[in-house]
């Protein structure tokens, strides 16, 4: 029995590239604008799950609306949460902290922002709602729709990689990737495209 799951990043939202993390900020125009050019007219799922942060929450019932596709939020699948970096630039924690951020991409695990969420903790909640996606939804196929760190974690959690190379992952405003389980083994099918001509 093959399940197919595709992650869809959100589109940009109002204010920007930031370290959003939990910030509830809507889609702007250009975000909505993205995620509909990356869907085009393809509709190949029988079940849609989102994160119930607006940015993602809002394309996904327009979508399952539009197409009468079933919806549901799961609160394990909203972002990271960030810390003191929420609602910060990355120009904005570099002018605090010169190299701060490269300190964190060479080691996500240890040098996370005060108040952070543990990249751990972040890794098991989302593989918990993968895995029920899963058993909900075997031999289906299902569009998540996430965040970047969502599907950094899904793609950690599916393919085994070690979390400390999480971040190495690029994660592109509304591209999809799509994941395919079958026998209880993941396979990646594409990372970072859109569905036209797929």
């Amino acid at each position: 029995m093959t399940t197919t799951i595709d992650l869809m990043r959100h589109g940009e939202p109002v204010g920007g590239r930031k370290y959003r993390g939990q910030i509830d900020d809507p889609l702007s125009e250009k975000g909505w604008a993205q995620m509909h050019a990356a869907l085009g007219e393809a509709v190949p799922w029988t079940q849609i799950v989102s994160s119930p942060l607006l940015r993602c929450r809002a394309f996904a019932e327009t979508l399952a609306e539009r197409h009468g596709l079933p919806l549901a939020l799961d609160a394990r699948l909203k972002e990271v949460g960030f810390g003191i970096w929420e609602g910060k630039s990355a120009a904005e924690i570099e002018q605090a902290a010169p190299g701060t951020l490269a300190r964190f991409k060479a080691d996500p695990l240890n040098a996370r922002p005060a108040g952070a969420e543990p990249l751990a903790d972040f890794h098991d909640r989302v593989a918990a709602g993968l895995a029920d996606v899963l058993a909900q939804h075997a031999g289906r196929h299902v569009l998540l729709v996430g965040h970047a760190g969502v599907m950094r974690m899904a793609l950690a959690w599916a393919l085994q990689i070690p979390l400390e190379n999480a971040y190495r992952i690029e994660v592109a405003s509304a591209s999809l990737t799509r994941l395919r389980f079958e026998g209880g083994r993941a396979c990646l099918v594409f990372h970072g495209g859109n569905l036209a001509g797929r």
